[in-house]
């Protein structure tokens, strides 16, 4: 069972910059596609990121590509998720997870993923 907690999230005006981090336990680390999702009020949770066991590959969804990287540190049991020029339109919940029983097409399908943080509010303000 892996345990996932993110941090970092806040309060923060357009053209800003936060970091996310996502710490997990109970589980090997290395051995998880590890991604990140949103959920916006009202709106479907939407793909952010994601970032294969190695750290080599990344993957990110259309709307962040360019401003957000996504990164792990396998010997800490860490990813994060270092946001830059934020827009109103980011203002979401982010949620970390972990799952390793798919390949990369699926990569951005949530059902895949077995294992959720309790998610980090993150607001941008216009």
């Amino acid at each position: 069972q892996v345990q996932l907690v993110e941090s970092g999230g806040g309060l923060v005006q357009a053209g800003g910059s936060l970091r996310l981090s996502c710490a997990a336990s109970g589980g090997t680390f290395s051995y998880y596609t590890m991604g990140w999702f949103r959920q916006a009020p009202g709106k479907e949770r939407e793909f952010v990121a994601a970032i294969l066991w190695s750290g080599i590959s990344t993957y990110y969804g259309d709307s962040v590509k360019g401003r957000f990287t996504i990164s792990r540190d396998n010997a800490k049991n860490t990813m994060l998720l270092r946001m830059n020029s934020l827009k109103p339109e980011d203002t979401a919940v982010y949620y970390c997870c972990a799952g390793r029983r798919f390949g990369v097409p699926l990569i951005t399908d949530d059902t895949k993923y077995d294992y959720w943080g309790q998610g980090t509010q993150v607001t941008v303000s216009s």
